[in-house]
């Protein structure tokens, strides 16, 4: 089994084996005091149960992260959110039409006088927090606002997280049950555990022990530059070719200000290359960064490495500046490879001299695809499944990694399926925060 699938198989189920424990612990002491009030707490545990696996998919634990990807980590917690508040408004909806019941008075009325309760109102404070940060976080909203300041409102989330376990605390009814009191607990424990782990502990830990340091900028054209790191003890660095941190550089852009490059060369041990394209406000200040200065990284994340490649022989389809793994990668030995680089010029095409070194050195194949997608007669689209088994007759046979903009990656993707190219043969990231 691909190690892909064996960490989604091991997340969910331990999901599914925990949730199981929940209900058994729900349906043995989870009774309210009315119909509507054990409605009300079933819906209350399972909101916990919600905000347990979201702690987890985002903690970007090393094991699951390079397995499964923080991509498709941060998409399920995307999804899963939208459940986790409307379990949050069917929680809150029925404890307050529940005790209205068990008092013989208006809803709103009960809410006032729930309001007055010390363990309710945190619970009211934290849906609040929930539901506003729920809302920047709609696509319309999300597109609109700049990455620092949703970041930053998102962040709240903590803050309803930490009211959230003391509302729990307090309310203290939902099980009448030492053992269970204490598995529930133990969960928490462990959940938090891993946040702090792999949101703090290990990036802090790891900037501590190497002191990355900015060794060289080096523009590689007009709006692209690559940046050296260098540090110590980089030999012990777990990061491999295809994988990305995200870098901060504080003494030149602040502390706030946190961009996602890959990396452009496979780890030696001894510096890291980022190669990256002026876009936003970070990507295009680079060119200015100052050579010795101290750079804050986490990660190396991502799941676009060879550990996941289920064949010898490889094709590594590239976009734009999506090269940059996929230069990378082209370092790691294999069997037959083949590389096509899709750019509207060859004069865009960045890092070619070093792609055809090591195309010539592996005996790869290199491709470099120019011109306007649809434009001409026949359209020139490269990637219709037509022109990609033309070009690439043993596709099938092969492990395909696909890095470039959106528009493109999706196109490949539906291309290879449309062939028949097998699920677990395709390797997809999309290299973002958010």
């Amino acid at each position: 089994m691909a190690v892909g699938a064996v960490a989604r198989a091991a997340l969910w189920t331990a999901v599914v084996a925990h949730l199981l424990v929940v209900e058994y612990l729900f349906i043995r002491y989870g009774q309210g005091k009315n119909s509507l009030l054990t409605v009300g707490k079933f819906f209350g545990l399972h909101l916990a149960a919600i905000m347990m696996l979201q702690i987890v998919l985002v903690a970007r634990l090393p094991w699951l992260d390079r397995r499964i990807g923080m991509d498709r980590l941060t998409v399920w917690h995307r999804w899963i959110g939208f459940g986790l508040v409307w379990t949050l408004i069917l929680h809150f909806t029925f404890i307050i039409v529940g005790y209205a019941d068990l008092a013989s008075q208006p809803p709103w009325d009960t809410f006032l006088s729930l309001a007055g309760v010390t363990a309710s109102l945190l619970g009211m404070v934290a849906a609040v927090i929930i539901l506003v940060v729920a809302s920047i976080s709609v696509r319309y909203v999300r597109r609109r606002l700049p990455y620092e300041a949703w970041h930053g409102l998102h962040l709240l989330l903590y803050v309803a997280l930490g009211i959230g376990l003391v509302h729990q605390a307090f309310e203290g009814t939902t099980f009448d049950s030492t053992w269970a009191t204490v598995y529930w607990w133990s969960v928490w424990g462990l959940v938090l555990a891993a946040l702090l782990a792999g949101r703090v502990a290990v990036p802090v830990w790891r900037n501590l022990y190497h002191r990355f340091t900015v060794a060289a900028v080096v523009p590689e054209s007009d709006n692209v530059v690559s940046v050296h790191i260098t540090g110590q003890h980089l030999d012990k660095l777990p990061a491999r070719a295809g994988q990305f941190f995200i870098w901060r550089f504080p003494g030149h852009h602040g502390w706030w200000r946190a961009n996602p490059f890959s990396l452009s060369a496979a780890p030696n041990g001894r510096s890291l290359r980022l190669t990256a394209k002026a876009v936003g406000k970070g990507s295009a200040g680079l060119r200015n960064v100052p050579v010795g200065s101290r750079v804050f990284v986490e990660g190396p994340y991502g799941a676009f490495t060879t550990i996941h490649q289920t064949r010898p022989a490889s094709l590594l389809i590239a976009g734009g500046v999506g090269i940059t793994p996929i230069r990378a990668l082209l370092e790691e030995p294999g069997g037959p490879t083949t590389v096509l680089y899709r750019v509207h010029t060859v004069e865009e095409a960045v890092l070619l001299p070093e792609l055809q070194a090591l195309a010539k050195a592996r005996g790869a194949q290199l491709y470099v695809l120019t011109g306007r997608t649809g434009a001409g007669t026949p359209p020139n689209v490269p990637f219709a499944p037509a022109n990609l088994a033309a070009a690439i007759p043993d596709i099938v046979q092969r492990d395909v990694f696909v890095c470039g903009p959106p528009a493109m990656t999706d196109a490949v993707v539906h291309s290879l399926r449309a062939l028949g190219v097998p699920r677990r043969q395709v390797h997809a990231e999309k290299f973002s925060l958010a």
